[in-house]
């Protein structure tokens, strides 16, 4: 009998993650990708002349703050338990 107990408690295991927090992980990890994205580029072609693209609006004040975002909604993706 206590075997059966055993049995039924090793099947019933829980699983640290649902379906809901790998969703949640997957979608930060995507606006995480996409902030670093946003911060490529606006280099120089041939390392002498100066880019003034370096310093846009895109790179300095968006994409950070999207990976930022990121990386704080990780966080709270990996702690979410639903009730």
């Amino acid at each position: 009998m206590t075997t059966e107990k055993n049995k039924e408690k090793k099947e019933h295991i829980d699983m640290p993650f649902t379906k809901v927090n790998f969703l949640m992980m997957g979608g930060c990890l995507l606006l995480i990708i996409i902030g670093f994205l946003l911060m490529s580029g606006g280099g120089s072609t041939d390392g002498v002349t100066f880019n003034p693209e370096v310093f846009s609006t895109r790179r300095i004040v968006v994409g950070p703050l999207l990976t930022f975002l990121g990386f704080l909604l990780m966080a709270f993706a990996i702690i979410w338990k639903k009730k």
